[in-house]
């Protein structure tokens, strides 16, 4: 029986490992390649490129598994970033840093899961609306800049020390994979895991049930906010700047990662391991791609390519289970 249980709660990642696996094989073919690929130092640089993906993806996995979306995910990176390097401009200290980029990060959330679930608005209309807000809030933040804090601790955080080395991996990858352990908890073992799988499937049932949809619609888009504001301020510390221009077209990664992970767009199935194996595949098609000297378009084709046949296989795994 716990056998089984094991087996039904990583159920859900095998796809993406499978898809992981796949094309991790297909960068082995070529000898010369493989020399470069498997590297130490070329899976330090992809982890390293994965990060701030896959923080992102944690939040965007509950916004979709509750049969969401938040495409304010890469303003929202953008903004926290300024908010970031503008408070360390300000003298303000790196730990009290890190708490006011996550509360401004939640408050958007925050924000935008009162207006959906009070106001009974559209997902996507609302966060595409706070996309151009948190965007210009970045603008206006950074004086239409960038905000270049003196050296502090906070840049240690995506420092990549000894380059040429696996070892030691960047403060921001452990960070990443602690969080992504303690949501894979939250998601399959609290009750506020199961609510959120309650909602997604079948809202109205949900609210018979007793659960506090609105409630809950808020906190999963307030957490999420959160998580994007630690993707912030992880891309502060990779670029040692806030850049009010940076992240365009992140949350299409984002929300591609969760996808690709195995979460269903109508929401109620989606798994936190899937998400981040889903933002490590897209991470190690770009830096195959790009070893391989692909021109940027041919990657751009490969991955959107990757995308449509992640969202045709959750069809078909809807259909054949009759959702």
């Amino acid at each position: 029986m716990k056998a089984e249980r094991r087996w039904r709660s990583w159920r859900p990642a095998a796809g993406p490992l499978f898809g992981l696996a796949a094309v991790l094989a297909l960068f082995a073919v070529d000898p010369e390649l493989r020399a470069i690929f498997f590297s130490g130092s070329n899976a330090k640089l992809v982890l390293t490129q994965t990060v701030i993906v896959a923080v992102g993806a944690l939040g965007m996995t509950l916004v979709i598994v509750s049969g969401g979306i938040d495409l304010s995910a890469g303003s929202v990176v953008a903004l926290t970033g300024v908010v970031a390097a503008s408070l360390l401009v300000a003298a303000v200290p790196p730990v009290l840093v890190v708490i006011l980029t996550l509360a401004a990060g939640a408050l958007i959330g925050f924000v935008n899961g009162s207006i959906i679930a009070w106001g009974r608005m559209i997902p996507f209309i609302v966060t595409l609306g706070m996309m151009g807000v948190a965007r210009g809030l970045a603008k206006w933040l950074g004086n239409n800049q960038t905000v270049n804090p003196a050296d502090n601790s906070l840049n240690l955080l995506m420092e990549p020390r000894q380059p040429l080395q696996f070892f030691p991996l960047p403060p921001g990858v452990w960070l990443a994979a602690g969080l992504a352990a303690a949501m894979a908890v939250v998601m399959s073992r609290t009750i506020f895991g199961r609510q959120v799988f309650a909602i997604g499937s079948n809202e109205e049932a949900a609210r018979l049930c007793g659960i506090p949809v609105r409630r809950r619609k808020i906190a999963i888009y307030a957490l999420a906010g959160l998580f994007f504001g630690m993707s912030g301020l992880l891309q502060y510390s990779r670029l040692t700047q806030g850049d009010p221009t940076v992240a365009f077209g992140l949350e299409l990664e984002i929300i591609a990662a969760v996808v690709i992970g195995g979460a269903s767009l109508n929401g109620g199935s989606g798994s936190i391991v899937g998400s981040v194996i889903g933002a490590l595949i897209m991470a190690v098609l770009k830096s195959g791609s790009g070893q391989l000297n692909w021109p940027t378009y041919m990657q751009e084709i490969v991955i959107g390519a990757v995308i449509v046949l992640a969202v045709g296989l959750d069809r078909l795994r809807e259909w054949r289970t009759g959702r």
